[in-house]
């Protein structure tokens, strides 16, 4: 059996699609995404990706908690952006996925 060594990380695939982004019931724009994801020990899956958006609407999602990508294939993601500001014209961001990833074994390798 091969088991992950102690603080590795293993890549389990990627997700790209287009979803829509709202925070606390209210949509803030539509996205597409890019996300790895990562198994951190048995059971455990995180992603981090980059979400792309109209830079007005980035730029009034920036910042918020709370936030859900609702994908077009049906998953709800929870995510934070992560780093520090953006510029005005930024169309991309940086995100950790917090929650709503799929299980380990159902990722496409």
């Amino acid at each position: 059996m091969n088991r992950p060594l102690r603080g590795s990380m293993r890549h389990l695939g990627t997700l790209r699609g287009r979803g829509t982004l709202s925070c606390d019931g209210i949509v803030l724009g539509a996205a597409d995404y890019e996300i790895d994801g990562f198994c951190t020990r048995p059971g455990e899956v995180v992603g981090s990706g980059e979400i792309t958006m109209a830079p007005a609407e980035l730029a009034n999602a920036f910042g918020r908690r709370d936030l859900e990508l609702a994908t077009e294939d049906g998953m709800v993601l929870s995510l934070r952006f992560s780093g520090g500001r953006l510029g005005s014209r930024a169309a991309a961001a940086h995100a950790d996925i917090t929650g709503g990833l799929p299980a380990e074994d159902a990722w496409r390798r």
